[in-house]
């Protein structure tokens, strides 16, 4: 049995860094100091192949708990990613296919594996008690909840009030989430704010199972480097997986309001810090320094010190002085005719299609130093092609 700590200060700041609301708050804060082990749940849908920075702040909550002495359970979705939740969504997400789900998680556990120590962690597939229910548990389990308090919900009234598709699938989704919570024993649940309606449902059918009404954490949501809703389809995300120059640059570029909720949510830099640069930032400190110290914690978590000091050093002699890197990340490619979107997909210039012809279209992109503008070009690489996405992305093509 793990020890268990129980001191007030690391339980409140483990109930305050980075959560909007906790359900039951003196519930779980009596749970926590009381020295009983609880099982935290987390579970992640493998809709995309790669994990970015905003999906490190629930996963970091979860190595709170477990640095706490918890048991933290970890649950990848290969059954729920199939069906689809559109708790953020604006339009229903249309089913992925068993390989299409298993294809993705491929690399998750490397990836889980920047954040969560694994080694204690119990990772679970939730396709293992999901396939196997019958329509008669569904309906035990769906006779919970009514089809008002489904479409009550924001997302789902604001797309019903615009004569947008509500499909029956969506009814099932807070349910088999809710299951989850069932078949792993789980004291808490952990989820962004986004996830409330199913974390209220695991809430909901735990009581109804006879067992404790699971409690409930819930992390911030954050915005991505441009100010808007954080997504990989937009590029304005950074893979945890990115390069240390990459990422450091990425970091570089976002928003000033940016730079504390990051700290505050995507590092654990001490509190105590974090307070500090906020004072330094509203007594006038250049926020491109506080910046710095923010990209340099966040390349040495996902890499190391060593890789931050490095990427900061080009940093500054390559962006600040406006010079082409003398070291840049080289990729294989084929020499034939490709659009030129595609290209910068395949070399990981663009998280994806979308975002990559939204880039070319703002004049962000350069091959050779020529900005080329239009995303369905034909582009034959060849040996030695220098292709530059804004001012932190570069690439040499090798044929």
């Amino acid at each position: 049995m793990a020890t268990i700590n129980t001191n007030p200060q690391a339980v409140d700041e483990v109930l305050s860094r980075a959560v909007n609301e906790v359900i039951d708050q003196d519930s779980l804060r009596s749970k926590l100091l009381s020295g009983k082990q609880l099982r935290i749940k987390l579970g992640i849908d493998p809709t995309g192949p790669q994990l970015h920075i905003g999906r490190s702040i629930p996963l970091l909550k979860l190595r709170d708990f477990a640095d706490l002495g918890h048991q933290v359970v970890l649950i990848v979705g290969d059954f729920t990613g199939q069906i689809g939740d559109t708790s953020d969504k604006d339009a229903e997400r249309p089913m992925l296919t068993e390989e299409q789900v298993h294809k993705n998680s491929a690399g998750y556990m490397e990836q889980l594996g920047l954040i969560l120590d694994l080694s204690k962690t119990e990772v679970v597939h939730n396709s293992d008690w999901l396939a196997s229910l019958t329509f008669r548990e569904i309906a035990g389990l769906a006779d919970a909840f009514s089809v008002h308090e489904f479409t009550e919900r924001d997302v789902i009234k604001r797309r019903i009030d615009a004569g947008k598709r509500v499909n029956m699938r969506e009814l099932l989704y807070p349910i088999m989430q809710g299951y989850d919570s069932i078949a792993i024993k789980a004291d808490v649940e952990i989820g962004g704010t986004d996830q409330r309606f199913n974390m209220l449902a695991g809430r909901i059918l735990t009581k109804q199972a006879g067992m404790p009404a699971q409690d409930i954490v819930m992390t911030e949501l954050v915005s991505g480097s441009d100010g808007s809703k954080m997504s990989t389809s937009r590029g304005n995300t950074v893979l945890l997986t990115a390069e240390p120059n990459e990422m450091f640059g990425a970091i570089m570029s976002v928003r000033d309001e940016l730079i504390i909720p990051y700290f505050t949510y995507m590092t654990r830099v001490p509190m105590t810090d974090v307070l500090a640069y906020t004072k330094q930032l509203e007594t006038g400190t250049n926020p491109r320094d506080v910046k710095l110290l923010l990209a340099k914690a966040l390349v040495g978590m996902y890499h190391d010190a060593a890789a931050a000091t490095a990427a900061e050093e080009h940093f500054v002699s390559v962006f600040s002085q406006g010079e082409q890197p003398l070291e840049m990340l080289k990729v294989k490619v084929k020499a034939e005719p490709t659009e030129l979107s595609a290209i910068l997909v395949e070399i990981k210039a663009a998280a994806s299609k979308s975002a990559a012809k939204r880039l070319i279209e703002q004049g962000a992109v350069r091959i050779d130093g020529a900005a080329l503008t239009e995303p369905d070009a034909l582009i034959t690489p060849h040996d030695g092609m220098v292709v530059n996405v804004g001012k932190r992305t570069w690439r040499r093509l090798i044929i």
